[in-house]
């Protein structure tokens, strides 16, 4: 298959806030081009794009995964759901028998049995001792064959065969946020999936000092007479204009896809979707850090999508010279930079017969950028664009 690659980038201003928090409550920084910036960590903005997914719809909840501790839980819903006859404790050893055989080890949390026998409730059930990526459709793979050997899971899944079905059931027809996001299971190497998407942590483009608000709060319920503060406190903020990317190996999510989530479907369609969703979930999440403390809701001002055969290129350099307001701000000068700076790097590294590029943009101050590419209106035009061509460059030849 041909090397695709889909290269995202977004100018973002966000006011006061704190989108990510560091092990002291205040925003995350980074120190770049020798002067301290805002950064937002990759994993705190795929979070958001993979929460975001679910929230506004983009995907089939059977085309997502579920990635936490309490498999052994999960499964055993899918088994009740799947045989109402199947009772929860049942149900519970059918599920725990089949995640060890596909190659995850489980055990009860010290805490919650130490809880149980001081309470007298039931003991909990076992949890995986790390988080475990599967898909829906993993899920509902892995429920079938616990049923199939119910009557005796244990010598049911002591065979060979078995045991690789589960093994096998584990590690086909993954997700669209596994295929994109990638899974890491130490303990069965063999069925990780090396990620399609790589995101960068999002850089302010300028200089920015965390700043410190000092608050209070009353009590309603002080008299006349009690005039103090009823709490004190002090949050850690910051605002900045920043550059965000994302590189996507359209290649390696069709390979991690394999022959897609849905029968008798091309194997274009469901890659078609993830891209589509992806542009969108990249464009339109946010991380929620102190949300309700600052209500920091924007959407980017610019985003420049890239569809190549080259190689991944970020235009972060753009901004190693750190943007100095003149006091009207720093988003026009940051994407006069990003156009100047793309259109230097394209002409000296890019490959012009075989990119295309597109460009949503708001407001006069990121005109520029529109001589990057093909303008589109809306963000589900950008996505449909982006799909469309790459279901083209999928269907050509090798």
């Amino acid at each position: 298959m041909n090397r695709i690659f889909l290269d995202v980038h977004a100018l973002q201003t966000v006011p006061p806030s704190n989108l990510n928090r560091d092990d002291t409550g205040a925003p995350k920084t980074a120190v770049y081009g020798g002067v301290p910036r805002a950064r937002v960590s990759s994993q705190a903005w795929k979070r958001a794009i993979r929460t975001c997914f679910a929230d506004e719809h983009l995907l089939d909840p059977a085309e997502l995964g579920v990635r936490t501790k309490k498999i052994v839980e999960l499964l055993a819903d899918r088994i009740t759901g799947l045989d109402e006859s199947v009772e929860r404790e049942t149900a519970l050893q059918l599920a725990d028998e089949t995640v060890k055989a596909a190659g995850f080890k489980t055990e009860i949390p010290k805490r919650k049995a130490d809880q149980a026998k001081k309470d007298g409730s039931p003991a909990p059930a076992p949890e995986s001792k790390y988080l475990v990526f599967l898909s829906s459709r993993q899920l509902d793979g892995l429920a079938r064959l616990a049923l199939e050997g119910a009557a005796d899971i244990t010598s049911f899944l002591r065979t060979k065969e078995n045991k690789a079905r589960a093994k096998e059931l584990a590690d086909t027809r993954h997700s669209v946020d596994i295929a994109l996001f990638g899974r890491m299971v130490a303990d069965v190497a063999d069925i990780n999936v090396d990620a399609a998407v790589q995101v960068a942590h999002a850089l302010s483009v300028h200089r920015v000092d965390n700043e410190s608000d000092y608050y209070t709060a009353v009590d309603d319920e002080n008299t006349d007479e009690e005039t103090g503060a009823g709490m004190i406190g002090t949050v850690d903020f910051n605002s900045a204009t920043l550059y965000r990317y994302a590189a996507l190996g359209v290649h390696l999510l069709a390979d991690n896809l394999g022959q897609g989530l849905r029968e008798e479907e091309p194997r274009t369609e469901p890659v078609r979707r993830a891209v589509e969703a992806f542009v969108q979930a990249f464009v339109e999440s946010l991380p929620t850090g102190k949300i309700n403390t600052f209500g920091h809701h924007t959407e980017p001002d610019a985003v420049v999508v890239k569809l190549r055969t080259t190689r991944p290129i970020s235009y972060v350099a753009a901004f190693e010279d750190p943007v100095r307001s003149d006091g009207g701000g720093h988003l026009r000068e940051a994407a006069d930079r990003l156009a100047a700076y793309a259109s230097d790097v394209e002409r000296a590294y890019g490959d012009s017969d075989t990119t295309r590029t597109w460009v949503l943009r708001v407001g006069p101050a990121t005109r520029k950028l529109a001589d990057l590419g093909t303008e589109t209106g809306t963000l589900r035009e950008l996505a449909a664009a982006v799909g469309q061509a790459v279901t083209e460059r999928l269907d050509k030849p090798a």
